[in-house]
């Protein structure tokens, strides 16, 4: 019996939401072949089978969430053959290397060995670990695949597992209840959860699931965690508008720009100049990370929910480079078939609201980034010019920045830089 475990999904990523399976137990399976459909908080993607043999068991159901390198199929590639019957045609699996020792297929990248005392536990609860000064090592996890969680962590006697953490603020962020457990202090002041009151009409429940779980879940840590501020403006871009539909005539075998190409290539030259936008925020180490590269996220609409592909080293490409992968990744995230590669690494994050409506956005920042821009719709507005009364096309944005690695005057400047490029095209066409 060959027991495969869910191999590594992508960076930083510890588990998967099951979405379907494409086996049933008694079944036969060739290596290669799909055996679920698995979504993480990147992306979705089709697992394939590591060997040739019949399905002896599978360990979830659609909906359950399974964790990296836990036992989720169990194959038998103890025959010698398959039968036609299940239209797999045979083939000999006898020379086949021993079930406990064959890594994942080249699918996926091999993982590495599993250290001793590997912990399975969120950021969240490491954090929590932290705060209260028990060394999540020895702390035995009850959740799927001996995951650590925060009850694990709050339930009596977890006290008798503190360790001796020098830089944790042990006893001194938690109280204790009659039984001995640990009770963090550091709760939000007369925050209540009320259960919700039962409706007077007809009503339909929707499992919160899939992406959609996971944008709550990240949303919700980001706006709780990071103290957000925002900076609003407006910028004139007529003139780019000119020199875009100039371009989009002169060049028609390219394909369209769209104006998110040219705040991509704006944004690029303003974050050379303000690097703390373009950075992440260490709190372990108490550090702000500034990045030398540029790996820019646009949010896409797509029939799964929001999905946020990256355009990686964006300050190496053209402008029609640009533009070409903006429509590439975005057709590729609505079609369901972009890769994991291509939804992380993101260092700033642009959303656009415009092409649906609406004028100023207060977008929330995607952590573990430190700004974002929103987008409105460009519309055509009176403005003073030269103490006249001018027509011009205005696009309204908003920055939301981390207030830990910025203040207000700094979030002004680098929005004035981005204004700049795009209200004087010859600037703009100077400086890419």
């Amino acid at each position: 019996m060959f027991e495969f475990r869910l191999p590594d999904l992508g960076e930083g990523i510890h588990e998967g939401e099951l979405l379907q399976w494409h086996v049933v137990e008694g079944g036969a399976v060739k290596e290669d072949d799909p055996l679920c459909d698995m979504e993480t908080d990147k992306a979705a993607v089709t697992i394939p089978s590591p060997r040739t043999g019949v399905v002896a068991s599978l360990k979830g159901r659609p909906g359950d969430t399974i964790t990296v390198g836990e036992v989720f199929v169990v194959i038998n590639d103890a025959i010698s053959s398959v039968s036609d019957d299940n239209g797999l045609g045979k083939k000999n699996i006898g020379d086949s290397q021993d079930s406990g020792g064959q890594a994942a297929p080249d699918f996926f990248p091999p993982r590495e060995p599993a250290a001793e005392n590997r912990v399975i536990a969120a950021p969240a609860t490491r954090r929590l670990a932290r705060e209260m000064g028990i060394d999540i090592k020895i702390v035995t996890g009850t959740g799927p695949g001996g995951r650590v969680t925060s009850e694990d962590l709050t339930a009596p006697g977890a006290g008798s597992r503190a360790a001796s953490l020098t830089d944790a603020p042990s006893r001194a962020s938690v109280d204790f209840g009659q039984n001995g457990e640990m009770i963090p202090k550091f709760a939000i002041p007369f925050l209540e959860i009320s259960s919700l009151p039962q409706p007077d009409g007809p009503v339909e429940r929707i499992p919160i699931q899939s992406l959609r779980k996971k944008t709550a879940v990240k949303t919700t840590s980001s706006s709780i965690l990071v103290p957000h501020v925002a900076h609003m403006d407006d910028i004139d871009v007529t003139e780019i508008e000119e020199l875009r539909k100039k371009y989009n005539q002169g060049h028609p075998d390219k394909g369209r720009l769209t104006l998110m190409a040219f705040v991509v290539k704006a944004l690029v030259a303003g974050l050379r100049e303000y690097p703390m936008f373009n950075a992440s925020v260490d709190i372990d180490a108490g550090e702000i990370v500034h990045k030398k590269f540029y790996n820019i996220g646009f949010a896409a609409d797509t029939p799964r929910g929001l999905v946020v592909p990256v355009i990686h080293d964006a300050d190496r490409h053209s402008l029609s480079g640009i533009g070409w992968r903006i429509r590439h990744l975005a057709e590729r995230a609505r079609q369901g078939n972009i890769e994991v590669a291509e939804l992380t690494q993101g260092t700033f994050t642009v959303t656009n609201v415009g092409s649906i409506g609406g004028t100023h956005v207060l977008p929330i920042i995607n952590t573990p980034e430190t700004a974002i821009l929103g987008l409105g719709r460009v519309e055509k507005k009176p403005v003073v010019r030269d103490d006249e009364i001018v027509i011009r096309k205005i696009l309204p944005v908003t920055l939301c920045f981390d207030h830990r690695v910025a203040d207000g005057a700094r979030a002004a400047a680098f929005v004035r830089e981005i204004k700049q490029m795009l209200e004087d095209s010859l600037e703009f066409m100077g400086r890419i």
